[in-house]
């Protein structure tokens, strides 16, 4: 896991200024990677839930993505 971070930190950071800007001298990645099976949820009911979490634009935190309206 921790070389795929780092190799598309290091590829995003290339490729885009705004990224290079926003991230100088701090990490683009979490030290931390979660990862967990569905079992028997169909591939469809996880894109849906992925979409909802889209739509909010927020997760339970308060997190929001930065330039993205709620």
């Amino acid at each position: 896991m921790q070389q795929l971070k780092g190799k598309s930190s290091y590829k995003l950071l290339r490729e885009y200024r705004r990224l290079r800007k926003a991230f100088w001298g701090r990490h683009l990645w979490a030290r931390r990677y979660f990862c967990a099976s569905t079992g028997n949820v169909t591939d469809e009911a996880v894109m849906l839930y992925i979409e909802q979490q889209e739509e909010s634009g927020r997760d339970e935190d308060g997190f929001t993505v930065e330039g993205e309206s709620a």
